[in-house]
């Protein structure tokens, strides 16, 4: 395997940083998970502008251009040899000292990943995944801001490891109001009496492009969409559950808890969407 680090494509052997990273001392860094299908790498310019836009938020300086960098996640796309798989493009502040001050990092790292991923088994996407609540709860707005992809994940993770300790494959997180936040990895949207729902963004939830996707969906099919705060009640009384994300693209959603979500199958309004996003994924985004 090929990865791309700091500017040019080594063997996977050869992509080593330092132990003095502050990426891997203190989670100091960003990152994007990007799509690829049909050897197009899907929404590529958006996954830019937030990366760029979470470096300009965290005073991170970005060594590469976004034009320089778009090509270079295709260039890594390539040399995978898949048609479809998954790209991890990861930011550090770079190497520094023990100490926590990032402006003693002289220059940021940066590398790309492109690889397989399967965060579900694939049964899920035609039967639906169960959903537990977790007691952790998303970080704050207003602490840890929800729109910044970092590479600290510990609230998601914890969440995640109630999640697998209880048999799910994935949680639901609550916020510190009690209402619904997002998944440990993903959006969550819900479909009531044919509208579709999903929390907005200052209820803690990140800005995901596959979210904005399926509301570009909506808006294409007519489907009545929009951002409401949503608690646990409203989740158990969805006619229809499904959660987006770019590694776990668009999962039915049927049980939460000990609630089956409406039918307990995969509604039509989700399905109509499931169907679209396919179809865009497949002849949509940027060659290489």
């Amino acid at each position: 395997m090929k990865i791309w680090l700091d500017g040019k494509l080594v063997e996977q052997e050869e992509a080593k940083t330092s132990v003095f990273d502050h990426g891997t001392l203190y989670g100091d860094g960003i990152f994007e998970g990007i799509r690829f299908y049909n050897r197009r790498v899907f929404r590529l310019e958006d996954h830019m502008d937030r990366l760029f836009n979470c470096a300009h938020y965290l005073l991170l300086d970005m060594p590469y251009s976004k034009e320089e960098l778009s090509k270079a996640v295709c260039e890594t796309a390539a040399a995978s040899g898949l048609d479809d798989g998954y790209i991890r493009l990861v930011v550090t502040r770079g190497i520094g000292n023990l100490g926590l001050n990032p402006f003693n990092c002289k220059r940021s790292c940066v590398y790309i990943i492109a690889d397989k991923i399967s965060l579900y088994d694939p049964a899920v996407y035609e039967n639906g995944l169960s959903l537990i609540t977790s007691s952790i709860r998303r970080n704050r707005p207003d602490t840890i801001c929800p729109q910044v992809k970092s590479l600290n994940y510990l609230n998601n993770i914890l969440a995640k490891v109630e999640a697998v300790r209880q048999g799910a494959a994935e949680a639901l997180m609550l916020n510190d109001q009690g209402n619904v936040a997002e998944c440990t990895g993903d959006n969550i949207f819900i479909v009531k009496d044919g509208t579709v729902y999903t929390p907005p963004v200052t209820d803690g939830a990140l800005d995901g492009i596959t979210r904005r996707v399926v509301l570009e969906i909506c808006r294409e099919q007519q489907i009545p969409a929009e951002e409401k705060t949503m608690n646990r009640f409203t989740v158990t009384c969805a006619d229809e559950c499904f959660l987006t994300g770019t590694a776990a693209e668009c999962v039915p959603v049927t049980k939460l808890d000990s609630y089956e979500l409406g039918s307990g199958k995969i509604g039509p309004v989700t399905a109509r969407i499931l169907a679209r996003f396919q179809e865009l994924t497949q002849h949509t985004g940027t060659e290489f």
